[in-house]
């Protein structure tokens, strides 16, 4: 059962309270549904971690543990989903990221010449900023819809699954 898996990798509730940077969330860390493994919660995590993923911003962790206690989600996969950007993955996400924009917003792709560097993105801020930021956004969604109805159907299926094995027996 997805239950079964997700409580094997999840970090402890006491872990993710002791945590210095979700501090600033207080009391709140102590309602019992943030720690809950069922669809729905589960699919709202996923949601709102994928989402909060292509948020180009530091604090990604916090925008995604303050949304899941909103929300009601589950706060350790929202949390734990934000790693889906780290160093290594990062430039190449962003980078397509910043390709969607500039094709939704009909603008041509940049010169083959253009280097990719800290200081040529920062002297190029203005061209980029937009079509980065609206592929962001349009990626962002994407993956938190994907993620939502892709979550619920694998708990419903696996649900269904283990309901026929014991049909069967």
């Amino acid at each position: 059962m997805p239950k079964k898996l997700l409580k094997k990798y999840m970090p402890s509730a006491e872990s993710i309270k002791e945590n210095k940077n979700l501090r600033f969330l207080g009391d709140k860390l102590h309602d019992p549904n943030l720690w809950h493994l069922n669809r729905r919660s589960v699919s709202a995590a996923f949601a709102i971690g994928l989402f909060a993923a292509w948020i180009p911003t530091p604090g990604q962790m916090a925008i995604a543990a303050a949304t899941a206690l909103y929300f009601r989600a589950n706060l350790p996969i929202s949390v734990a989903l934000v790693w889906i950007t780290n160093p290594l993955t990062m430039p190449p996400m962003f980078y397509f990221a910043y390709i969607v924009g500039l094709w939704l917003l009909g603008q041509p792709s940049p010169d083959a010449t253009i280097e990719f560097s800290v200081d040529s993105v920062m002297a190029n801020l203005g061209d980029i900023g937009g079509p980065f930021l609206t592929g962001c956004l349009l990626v962002g969604i994407i993956s938190a819809l994907v993620g939502y109805f892709g979550i619920r159907f694998f708990w419903r299926w696996n649900v269904v699954k283990r309901w026929n094995e014991r049909a069967h027996k």
